[in-house]
C-alpha cells in the first residue's frame, strides 16, 4: 500500500505528529510493505526527525503547495502526454499520482471564522483530486458551515472525498447538515498512539523523574496554547499573566507540583506558529514557585510527551492533543479551550462538563473547577479508564476505512 499524508508533521505541533505516527504504526502493523510519503509543511525539520525507514518526506511548504504543487497537479490532469515529465519535475505530484490514497490529517478544517486557513484546507486536497487519487479525511473537527465562502468550499469539495471521519458528535452533525453520504463517526487516530519502552526511556532521560515521586504530593500537568494567547491578546488580555496565576494557585495555594508542557514545539526558532516553547519560557520566568515546576525546555516527541503526561495525577489542557494524550493515559483532565472540538471529544467519555470555554474563564472559575477535579480525580479516572477501550476501537475503525479506499 502506498500512502500519502498531508496536514500533519513530526515537528511543531506534537498532536499532528501523534496523528501521523499513529497512522504509520497502525497501517504498517496491517501491512508491513506499506510505504508512506509525508507532504510536509516543515520538510527540513521533519526529514531530520523522521524515524521511519518506510516514510519519505517531501516539500509541501505553504507557498510551494499553493502554487507549484497545485498548478502542476492541474497541468497533470489537463495534459496527459506531459504527466511523466511533470511527475519527475515535481516529485510531490509524482508521489500523489502513484499513491493509493491521500490521508488528510488536518486537525480542524473548513470551519467558520478561520478564513485564512481555508485556503490551506482547499490546497491540501485539490492536487490529489486533480491526479485522481482518493482522499480520506482522517478524524478531525469540521464546521460549522454557515459563512458563505466556507459553505461554498465545503459543499464543492467534501462530497468528493472518498471518506470523511468525523471526530465527535458536533462535527458529525455539521457534516450531516451538508447532506453528505461519505461520513463515518469516529475518534481521533492519536488515541491509538503506542508508547514503547524506548519512548519512555527517552522521556526519562530528558527530565528528573524524581519530580513525580508520590510521597511529595500530586502533580498537575499544564499545557498552555499560543493560539489562545493570540486570541486573548487580540481582546486586550494578558494570557501569560493568566497562566502564571493559574500555576501559582496550583503551587502556592494548593501546594501541588506542576509539569509545564509545550505540546507544540519547534526547538530552533522563536516563531510562535505551532510552537508553545516561547510562551512556556515566558510563563516559567515569572512564576512564584519555580522549585515546584518541571518545565522540559526542549522539543520532545509526541510519545515522550505522552509518557510524561501519563505520570501526572490530573491535567489542565489548552492544546487539543495534550488533552487527547491525557485522556489516552487515563489522566483526569480539565480543558480550557476555544472550539467545539474539545467538548465533543470529552463527551465520548461522558466528561464534557470538564470543558471550560476561554470566553468564560476567570481565576475564580479555574480555582473552583480544579479544586473539584482534584477532589473527584479517582472517580473521574475510573470513568475515563472504563470508556477508553471503546474510544480507541472507534479510532481504529478508520484504519479499516483507509484500507478499503486504498485497495478499492
Amino acid at each position: 500500500m502506498k500512502v500519502a499524508v498531508i496536514g500533519s508533521a513530526l515537528s511543531g505541533n506534537k498532536g499532528a505528529a501523534a496523528m501521523l505516527e499513529s497512522g504509520v504504526q497502525q497501517l504498517s502493523a496491517r501491512d508491513t510493505r506499506s510505504r508512506f510519503v509525508l507532504l510536509s509543511m516543515y520538510p527540513r525539520s521533519d526529514a531530520e526527525q523522521n524515524p521511519y525507514p518506510a516514510m519519505r518526506v517531501l516539500d509541501a511548504s505553504p507557498l510551494r503547495l499553493g502554487v507549484l504543487i497545485n498548478g502542476s497537479a492541474l497541468l497533470h490532469r489537463l495534459l496527459p502526454p506531459l504527466r511523466r515529465t511533470i511527475e519527475r519535475a515535481v516529485p510531490e505530484v509524482g508521489a500523489l499520482a502513484t499513491a493509493d490514497v491521500l490521508l488528510d490529517q488536518g486537525g480542524i478544517t473548513f470551519v467558520d471564522g478561520r478564513g485564512k486557513f481555508l485556503i490551506y484546507n482547499v490546497a491540501s486536497i485539490l492536487p490529489a483530486l486533480f491526479v485522481g487519487t482518493p482522499v480520506v479525511k482522517c478524524a478531525q473537527a469540521m464546521g460549522p458551515f454557515r459563512t458563505p465562502l466556507n459553505r461554498l468550499a465545503a459543499k464543492a469539495l467534501l462530497p468528493r472525498m472518498a471518506a470523511i471521519v468525523s471526530r465527535g458528535a458536533v462535527t458529525h452533525e455539521h457534516l450531516m447538515g451538508l447532506g453528505l453520504a461519505n461520513v463515518t463517526a469516529g475518534a481521533d487516530l492519536a488515541f491509538t498512539l503506542e508508547v514503547t519502552e524506548h519512548d519512555a526511556a527517552i522521556a526519562r532521560a530528558a527530565v528528573d523523574m524524581t519530580f513525580f515521586d508520590d510521597d511529595d504530593g500530586d502533580v498537575v500537568g499544564v499545557s498552555p496554547s499560543a493560539v489562545l494567547r493570540k486570541s486573548a491578546e487580540a481582546n486586550g488580555g494578558d494570557y501569560v499573566a493568566e497562566v502564571q496565576r493559574m500555576i501559582d494557585h496550583l503551587t502556592g495555594t494548593l501546594g501541588k507540583k506542576v509539569l509545564l508542557v509545550a505540546h507544540s514545539a519547534r526547538a530552533h526558532t522563536d516563531k510562535t506558529h505551532n510552537n508553545d516553547l516561547p510562551l512556556c519560557r515566558e510563563v516559567f520566568a515569572g512564576l512564584g514557585h519555580t522549585d515546584r515546576v518541571l518545565f522540559p525546555d526542549a522539543e520532545l516527541s509526541s510519545q515522550a510527551l505522552r509518557y510524561l503526561i501519563g505520570r501526572c495525577d490530573v491535567f489542565v489542557a489548552s492544546r487539543f492533543h495534550a488533552m487527547v494524550s491525557s485522556l489516552a493515559m487515563g489522566v483526569p483532565t480539565l480543558v480550557i479551550g476555544w472550539s467545539h472540538k474539545y467538548r465533543e471529544v470529552l463527551d465520548m467519555f461522558g466528561l464534557a462538563s470538564w470543558a471550560v470555554g476561554h470566553d468564560a474563564y476567570s481565576d475564580e472559575v479555574f480555582a473552583e473547577r480544579i479544586g473539584r477535579l482534584l477532589a473527584e480525580q479517582h472517580a473521574v479516572r475510573e470513568q475515563l479508564v472504563g470508556a477508553l477501550p471503546e474510544v480507541k476501537q472507534r479510532a481504529l475503525e478508520q484504519i479499516d476505512i483507509i484500507e478499503r479506499v486504498a485497495c478499492g
